[in-house]
């Protein structure tokens, strides 16, 4: 049976794991998020003290460069995190390892791992959000891994903004108060001067990020059409947050979308992952399974 490495990467840390999947996970391992090298670094000698693998996916926040013809291909480009822009990640893990790697965004990787493993099993048309310190998404249109130009920002629609009710002006170093700049972890910590888990209590954080997040999935529903969203990060942690969420998408579609899976409730329409915050290392380990990985 052949054995793969994932690798998920963040601003805080880079989560690695080899198996075939969660029920087969032979070594795991997260790594602080340092410098590009030291980061990169470590994982290489993660992978190099647990044995070989067939291959190796990898699944990074983004924006990243998949365009194979590109000088840039397998690297972070204009990420805002401190240090990260223009990370080399793809051609470091290949030339190190010397195995086959699958490289796309970490929200691709967590809907490849949904989709195979958990809440998008049966699916091919579905979406994969995740709402921590950024926002971003993934997910599959017909069965495939969404791509493109680049590869979607979801994070970075423009929604609705009230400045009467919210005169917040977003945190996005380049569009202010797009979709992330309004309704991020870093927003919320931003507009009210603490941590969402500090916030956890105050009705008017929750009651305004509840709309923000259900004003991006309208935009999400009507534009991509999707069978299923997952909502991950650590913001959805925020107890009642997912039910306030499928109850403002219900009233801001006001009825137009005729389907059972949006009627009373939504509650088998907008989900969370079924694997938790392990989504992306698994989906990683998905990539490196898949035909993509050179």
């Amino acid at each position: 049976m052949s054995v793969f490495g994932g690798i998920e990467t963040g601003g805080t840390k880079w989560r690695c794991a080899v198996g075939t999947g969660p029920d087969d996970v032979r070594a795991a391992e997260s790594i602080p998020t340092t410098t590009p090298a030291e980061t990169i670094d470590r994982t290489v000698e993660f992978f190099q003290s647990v044995g070989s693998v067939d291959a190796v996916g990898i699944g990074s926040f983004g924006p990243v460069d998949r365009d194979v013809a590109s000088p840039t291909w397998g690297q972070i480009t204009t990420t805002p995190k401190p240090g990260l822009a223009h990370t080399v990640v793809w051609p470091e893990i290949r030339r190190r390892l010397s195995v086959p790697v699958a490289f796309d965004t970490d929200v691709n990787a967590a809907a490849l791992g949904e989709h195979r493993w958990g809440a998008a099993q049966g699916l091919d048309t579905f979406c994969y959000i995740t709402v921590g310190t950024g926002i971003g998404g993934g997910g599959m249109a017909g069965g495939k891994l969404l791509h493109g130009l680049v590869h979607p920002e979801f994070g970075h629609v423009r929604i609705p903004h009230d400045l009467d009710r919210d005169p917040f002006p977003g945190v996005c170093p380049y569009h202010g108060d797009c979709w992330e700049g309004l309704a991020s972890g870093r927003a919320i910590e931003g507009r009210w001067g603490r941590s969402a888990s500090e916030l956890i209590d105050d009705e008017a954080v929750w009651e305004l990020e509840a709309h923000y997040l259900a004003l991006g999935l309208i935009s999400v529903i009507c534009i991509l059409s999707p069978q299923r969203i997952i909502l991950g990060g650590g913001v959805m942690a925020a107890p009642g947050l997912l039910e306030r969420i499928r109850r403002e998408v219900k009233d801001l579609l006001g009825g137009y979308v005729q389907s059972p899976a949006v009627g009373d409730g939504m509650a088998g329409y907008i989900t969370l992952p079924s694997l938790g915050s392990q989504s992306g290392v698994f989906g990683a380990i998905a990539l490196a399974s898949l035909d993509g990985a050179i």
